[in-house]
C-alpha cells in the first residue's frame, strides 16, 4: 500500500521498521520537530525520523498541521492509508480524510478503556490486569473512532518502559497483519459508555504519596519507570525508586521503620529494592544503604 507513516517516540519505531520490511511504499514520514536534548542541549531528531532517515525516506517535520499549505502537501502524497503511532499533533479533519481509507492509529490500550495520552501508566496506576494494543479507525474525538483489531497482553507487574516496548512489537505486528486484511473487514463501534480516560502524566505526579496503601504507592513506581521516576526526597536530595516491592509489616505513613528502609504507608509497608540518587547511577538496595544512611524514624516529606 502507498502510506505516510506518522510517530515520533520510541513506541511507533517498532511499526515503522514493520511496515517498511512489509514492503508497503512510505512515501512520507512525518514525526515532530528536533527537540533538544542532552547535556549539550542540541537538537536532536526524534527515534522515528533517526529510523526514517536511515531507510532513505523522506521525512517532514511541521510543528503543525492546521495551515493549508501543510494539509495540501499531505494530500498530494495520493496516499492509501496513513498510520499513525504516538505522533503528537493533532490531526486535523483534513488530514483524517485525506487517505482513501483514511488514519489507522496503533494506541497501547484496549480501547475504550484508557483513551488519551498515558494509557500504559493509567493502566499500570490502576490494578488492570491486562492492557494491550488497539488498530483504530481515526475520527476527530480523542481516540473514539471504531476499532479494527485488538490484542490483549498481561501487565504482570511490568514496569511502563518494559510494557510500552512490548506494546510497541505487538502494534507494529498488529498493523501489518490488519493492512494485509481485506478490505470488507468490518470494523468495531466502541462502547462510549466503557470508556475511561487517560489523562497526561505531569512530573508532580511522581513524588511518591505514602499515605496509599503500600499496593497503590508500588504501582506508582512501576508507572512512572522510567519517566518522570517516581521519588522521595530526603535532606535536601532527590532519589527516585526505580523497583519496590510491598512488604511485611505495618508502620506510620512516610516513615523509615528500620535499617534496611521499609517505608510505612497508609496502609502496609513499602521496601525499595532498586534506587537513584539525582545525578547518579542506579543501585541496589545493599549497594545503597552502603553508601547513604537514612535512620530508622525518619519522617519523609
Amino acid at each position: 500500500m502507498r502510506l505516510a507513516f506518522m510517530g515520533t517516540p520510541d513506541f511507533a519505531v517498532p511499526a515503522l521498521q514493520a511496515l517498511h520490511d512489509a514492503g508497503h511504499e512510505i512515501v512520507a514520514v512525518y514525526s515532530q520537530p528536533p527537540r533538544r536534548a542532552g547535556r549539550g542541549k542540541q537538537l536532536t531528531p526524534s527515534p522515528v525520523q533517526q529510523l526514517a532517515e536511515s531507510l532513505g525516506l523522506m521525512v517532514r517535520t511541521p510543528f503543525s498541521l492546521k495551515n493549508d499549505e501543510e494539509q495540501a502537501a499531505f494530500a498530494a502524497l495520493d496516499l492509501d492509508a496513513a498510520v499513525v503511532a504516538a505522533y503528537g499533533l493533532i490531526l486535523p479533519q483534513a488530514i483524517l480524510d485525506a487517505p482513501k481509507t483514511g488514519c489507522l492509529n496503533i494506541h497501547g490500550s484496549l480501547l475504550p478503556r484508557w483513551r488519551g495520552a498515558a494509557p500504559v501508566q493509567r493502566a499500570i496506576l490502576a490494578g488492570d490486569a491486562e492492557t494491550g494494543i488497539t488498530i483504530m479507525q481515526m475520527e476527530a474525538g480523542l481516540d473514539t473512532g471504531p476499532m479494527l483489531l485488538k490484542s490483549e497482553t498481561p501487565i504482570d507487574g511490568k514496569t511502563a518502559g518494559e510494557l510500552t516496548e512490548e506494546l510497541a512489537d505487538t502494534g507494529a505486528a498488529l498493523m501489518v497483519q490488519y493492512l494485509a486484511l481485506p478490505t470488507e473487514y468490518p470494523p468495531e463501534k466502541q462502547d462510549d459508555t466503557l470508556a475511561t480516560y487517560a489523562k497526561k502524566i505531569e512530573k508532580q505526579d511522581a513524588r511518591l504519596d505514602f499515605s496509599q496503601p503500600a499496593e497503590q504507592v508500588e504501582r506508582q513506581i512501576r508507572a512512572y519507570n522510567p519517566v518522570p521516576g517516581a521519588f522521595l526526597e530526603y535532606q535536601g536530595n532527590r532519589y527516585r525508586i526505580l523497583k519496590a516491592s510491598v512488604g511485611k509489616g505495618s508502620g506510620s505513613a512516610g516513615t523509615i521503620l528500620d535499617d534496611q528502609l521499609l517505608i510505612g504507608c497508609g496502609v502496609g509497608t513499602l521496601q525499595p529494592e532498586v534506587i537513584q540518587k539525582a545525578g547518579k547511577p542506579a543501585m541496589d538496595l545493599k549497594s545503597f544503604l552502603n553508601g547513604t544512611k537514612i535512620p530508622a524514624g525518619t519522617v519523609l516529606q
